[in-house]
């Protein structure tokens, strides 16, 4: 089965297995685990922020992160598509209890100019206006880059106007990469961003929260009323050494493969294919026969997986358990699948 649903499939390499035998434990609601402390501080050196806190998923750091910069009752700004309010169960309002401002985006990115006229004044009537949120790269808009440019107009914005920016950055090394920066200069404006170790970078589970010692320090209480206080977890955090000691430069391959199957399936009449950035590739079923969900049941059966992003919308994702022997091959199994159907 070539499974390219997600990234999030990828399996931990046999390094990770290895680093979880040889672990440093210790109680981390203790601050004793020595690997998770080694993890923390890494993940925060390389992004360039004071402090690291290891949280169970990507949700959670989005959810840890919006608590810690607001009070119930704030509003909060992110682009309409966003993954934290589109996937994450709408945890933002039943848990930390802010009001989602959305702000329709160009491909992701939220218009500087549009974000400054939406920021509300304070007024009693008005929720406080508190946080801004933005998505790099943006899942629903197929995997693009928010350049730094953009990055650093919002922050400039959001701190003119005396709000936080958070990155949700699952996928933050993905930016860094196709850009060829460095990720720390890239989210230097935000002050926190949470990034996931098991997507591309194949770790078994985990993301990382990252900010000032203040901020960190309040988000681990944080994580500890939302469950997420663990105890021997450096078994998690030993295969999220080795992901980013190994596996943020192998991710332009993964950027490769996208374009390519891009490429390929942009060859296949009637299918209109999104610009690719990353290792995302969104194509549009609206010009042939099929809807999403009729396609996939058809791909799965000829050994593709993919998921719908919509009626007519199917996303595909490139990522380490993938070669570019599957990527010629998955691109001949839809192409046979819409030719012979239109």
């Amino acid at each position: 089965m070539i499974d390219l649903r997600s990234d999030t499939v990828t399996l931990p390499t046999k390094e990770m297995l290895e680093a979880i035998l040889e672990a440093k434990l210790g109680d981390d609601v203790s601050r004793e685990d020595e690997t998770v402390n080694t993890l923390e501080e890494t993940a925060a050196s390389i992004l360039g922020k004071e402090a690291g806190l290891l949280v169970t998923s990507g949700t959670q750091g989005n959810l840890v992160s919006i608590m810690t910069h607001t009070n119930p009752g704030d509003e909060v700004y992110m682009e309409a598509e966003s993954h934290v309010y589109y996937y994450e169960v709408g945890g933002l309002s039943a848990i930390a209890g802010v009001i989602p401002h959305l702000i329709p985006g160009n491909r992701g990115q939220i218009p500087p100019e549009i974000l400054e006229e939406e920021i509300r004044p304070q007024n009693i009537h008005y929720p406080t206006p508190r946080l801004v949120v933005i998505e790099n790269t943006h899942n629903r808009a197929g995997g693009t880059i928010i350049p730094p440019d953009n990055i650093k107009a919002i922050a400039d914005i959001s701190h003119d106007r005396g709000l936080s920016l958070h990155i949700d950055g699952a996928r933050i090394f993905n930016a860094a990469v196709g850009l060829n920066m460095d990720v720390a200069k890239l989210i230097e404006p935000a002050d926190s961003i949470t990034f996931c170790l098991s997507k591309g970078l194949s770790a078994p589970i985990g993301s990382i929260i990252v900010g000032s010692e203040e901020f960190i320090q309040k988000a681990r209480k944080n994580r500890k009323m939302l469950g997420g206080g663990m105890r021997q977890a450096g078994v998690i955090a030993a295969p999220g050494l080795v992901a980013l000691k190994t596996m943020i430069t192998r991710l332009r391959e993964d950027h490769e493969n996208a374009k390519i199957l891009a490429e390929r399936l942009s060859s296949i009449e009637p299918l209109n294919v999104w610009p690719v950035e990353t290792n995302i590739v969104i194509i549009d079923l609206a010009n042939t026969k099929y809807q999403s969900s009729e396609l996939l049941k058809e791909l799965e059966g000829r050994g593709v997986k993919a998921v719908s992003f919509g009626k007519t919308l199917v996303r595909f994702v490139t990522h380490r358990m993938i070669s570019r022997d599957d990527i010629l091959q998955a691109a001949d199994i839809v192409a046979d699948v819409i030719q012979s159907n239109n």
